[in-house]
């Protein structure tokens, strides 16, 4: 039996700076994907006022954010809109964004991203968090990277083009 190893195995790259309020939305950090075959966007929220927030993933064509479209195909998505009572993921409709509810609960979304299907001219994804208007509710994201094409000791940075 193959041991699996997430430090090993997966590039981990903040998305956001912890959690941040969704008031005023967010635009998390570009990450590189060039040298990974797959990513994993994974949302928390903590919803302290109801609000149906909107999670879009961006393609862009540099980490700065140059070229930055929206998605040009579906992706597989999974939800628990109330982790405090379950740990149960849902698997939701493909698509190219998803909204939660409007529940006052922590949450957690997740993005699957065959990084084949971005395009040739896109290498590099974000992720766009719509205003809530409420300064009380906040997100954290994070990016894994998985099927890293170069696999040694320190793998390449994501964070630079």
């Amino acid at each position: 039996m193959a041991l699996f190893s997430l430090p090993e195995q997966t590039k981990i790259v903040d998305a956001t700076a912890g959690p941040v309020t969704t008031n005023g939305g967010v635009t998390a950090d570009y990450v590189s994907v060039k040298n990974a075959g797959r990513l994993y966007i994974v949302c928390n929220l903590t919803q302290a006022v109801g609000h149906a927030t909107a999670l879009t993933p961006k393609r862009a064509q540099a980490v700065a954010g140059t070229g930055v479209t929206g998605l040009g195909t579906a992706v597989r998505i999974w939800s628990n809109e109330d982790t405090a009572t379950s740990d149960t993921l849902v698997a939701q409709t493909a698509a190219t964004s998803y909204t939660v509810g409007t529940g006052v609960k922590k949450m957690q979304v997740i993005f699957e991203i065959d990084l084949h299907a971005l395009g040739n001219t896109y290498d590099v994804v974000g992720l766009a968090v719509a205003d809530s208007s409420q300064a009380t509710n906040f997100v954290c994201a994070n990016y894994f990277l998985t099927d890293i094409r170069y696999q040694q000791a320190t793998p390449p940075a994501a964070i630079t083009d």
